[in-house]
């Protein structure tokens, strides 16, 4: 990560600066922007860049740390978490994101919440059989 591609600060915000850092933070890890393994900038780097103070970056990191999203370390700093150490509320909260793409991107083809779970459900079931997507047609 490179600068602060996407976090913006917004002074005049009921939310603390330090809670709109991790916040846009973890939307990129989740998101898939930040990428596993991707190292984040310093702490003093971002603060710099974003006009705060190094302790409220910290703050920020140290929450982000607590969820699993990231992995802090002496020397190789801070980078994102791999996805198998997310705790489980963070691991729901990111399938929830993913789920929510594709109920949008279902209601964009006009599926209803029937054609949406028999979906899923073939994607399960694919899944499980060590199978690829099934092809169009083959719903339940």
């Amino acid at each position: 990560m490179t600068g602060s591609p996407g976090i913006r600060i917004n002074p005049a915000s009921a939310v603390p600066p330090f809670e709109q850092a991790r916040q846009q933070i973890a939307d990129l890890i989740r998101s898939g922007v930040l990428a596993e393994g991707q190292r984040l900038p310093t702490v003093r780097q971002l603060a710099a860049d974003l006009g705060l103070a190094n302790g409220t970056v910290a703050r920020a990191y140290q929450e982000l740390e607590a969820a699993g999203l990231v992995v802090t370390r002496r020397a190789a700093g801070t980078r994102v978490a791999s996805a198998a150490v997310l705790q489980p509320a963070a691991r729901i909260e990111a399938l929830a994101l993913r789920a929510r793409e594709f109920v949008i991107a279902g209601r964009l083809l006009g599926a209803g919440d029937d054609e949406l779970t028999a979906a899923l459900a073939v994607a399960l079931r694919a899944d499980r059989e060590g199978k690829g997507p099934s092809p169009a047609g083959s719903l339940p």
